[in-house]
């Protein structure tokens, strides 16, 4: 039974988020720089089973992809053709980046961390894999 990967893609860092092997819950994993992130997803599914890899899909308020979308599809091509073998999806994430700075501010994190743009990342593609995995 594989685990759902998600990706919170970003032209500088990206967050990743991962579910449990029930399908259920989605953790944070990591954000890193997103020239790192082809490595990481290599190594992660060489060492984890995995059978749906999430990216979200920055789209506008009418249901068209917005401006980022021009950096996000050449990234989904290549994970298709890289890792043939697993699935690979768009999921929605519009208002995701507010909706984890929210969840970081409720949370009761410092004023530092708050400001950690690497953690709203990563928060961001766990709001992202949980909406997937909700809709499951």
């Amino acid at each position: 039974m594989g685990r759902i990967l998600a990706i919170d893609y970003g032209t500088k860092r990206t967050g990743i988020a991962v579910s449990d092997p029930l399908k259920i819950i989605a953790g944070g994993l990591d954000t890193l720089p997103t020239h790192d992130l082809m490595r990481f997803i290599k190594e992660y599914l060489a060492a984890n089973e995995v059978e749906t890899i999430v990216v979200g899909k920055p789209l506008q308020m009418n249901g068209q992809p917005s401006d980022s979308f021009v950096h996000i599809k050449p990234f989904v091509s290549r994970l298709k053709s890289e890792f043939a073998g697993t699935e690979v999806v768009y999921h929605d994430e519009r208002f995701t980046s507010k909706m984890a700075q929210r969840t970081i501010l409720e949370s009761g994190v410092s004023r530092a961390k708050r400001q950690d743009k690497a953690l709203v990342d990563k928060v961001s593609a766990m709001i992202i894999l949980q909406s997937y995995l909700d809709t499951l």
